[in-house]
């Protein structure tokens, strides 16, 4: 019989508060808000030589850095069809339709997605996890999933299998 090992890291201090707006139903953008958002991730693999599938002090480093770049920061989509980003050395802006904000640059994350849902939250937490396990650790696990709960019990997932 075949066995499937996994690790689930769920730390409530793998946590961030963040503003961002989204749009939905085609055009219609909401207003500016935030959330605390909490992040969980499982890691599927097989054992290695000391009987994990990763070390749990590694991924919690790790995803606790990509919190932090988040933390208390505005999250703006940079591959959005119709929000515009323009950053400056101080300043963003930030444009849809006749809607515009400045944000002071040293407040803003730029996310290369193209809207700031849950969902792809957890698809960029993940991909950032992965970059950083490779870079930093040497390991690339063969499936990574990320939860993000942007409101109590309201999760956005994305699972990332390595082929």
């Amino acid at each position: 019989m075949p066995e499937i090992y996994r690790v689930r890291l769920d730390k409530e201090y793998h946590v961030f508060c963040a503003g961002h707006f989204i749009t939905f139903a085609g055009d219609v953008c909401e207003r500016l808000h935030g959330h605390n958002y909490r992040v969980a991730v499982e890691v599927e693999g097989p054992l290695d030589e000391n009987h994990y599938v990763i070390d749990f002090i590694l991924l919690r480093d790790n995803l606790k850095a990509i919190t932090d770049e988040l933390d208390h920061r505005m999250m703006l989509p940079t591959q959005h069809r119709a929000i515009r980003v323009q950053p400056g050395p101080t300043e963003v802006e930030v444009t849809f339709e006749e809607r515009r904000w400045i944000f002071p640059r040293c407040d803003c994350v730029l996310l290369p997605v193209p809207n700031t849902t849950a969902e792809l939250l957890a698809r960029y937490i993940g991909r950032r996890l992965l970059d950083r396990l490779q870079q930093h650790a040497g390991i690339r696990p063969a499936r990574l999933r990320v939860a993000v709960d942007e409101d109590n019990g309201q999760w956005g997932e994305c699972e990332l299998i390595d082929q």
